[in-house]
């Protein structure tokens, strides 16, 4: 178990990085706060909240691969 949470975990962690560090340089915290209204977060929050967003949408979609990876080794019949 301790295998798999890491074979999704890991991935999506990595990805989490690069995709905030990619939102984050293009978008402010600050402007983004002032789109859906005035709400008082430090830009540490919105960075934060992103990073966890971005984690658990990547590891969503690892998980998702993972799972058909190993439904097509188990449909396949052996030769």
């Amino acid at each position: 178990m301790l295998k798999l949470a890491m074979a999704v975990l890991w991935p999506s962690f990595i990805a989490a990085i690069m995709a905030e560090g990619f939102f984050f340089s293009m978008f402010d915290p600050v402007d983004l706060m002032m789109v859906g209204g005035h709400i008082d977060l430090p830009p540490i929050a919105a960075y934060t909240i992103g990073f966890f967003f971005f984690w658990s949408f990547g590891a969503l979609a690892s998980l998702l691969s993972l799972y058909l990876v190993r439904n097509e080794a188990a449909s396949q019949p052996p030769f």
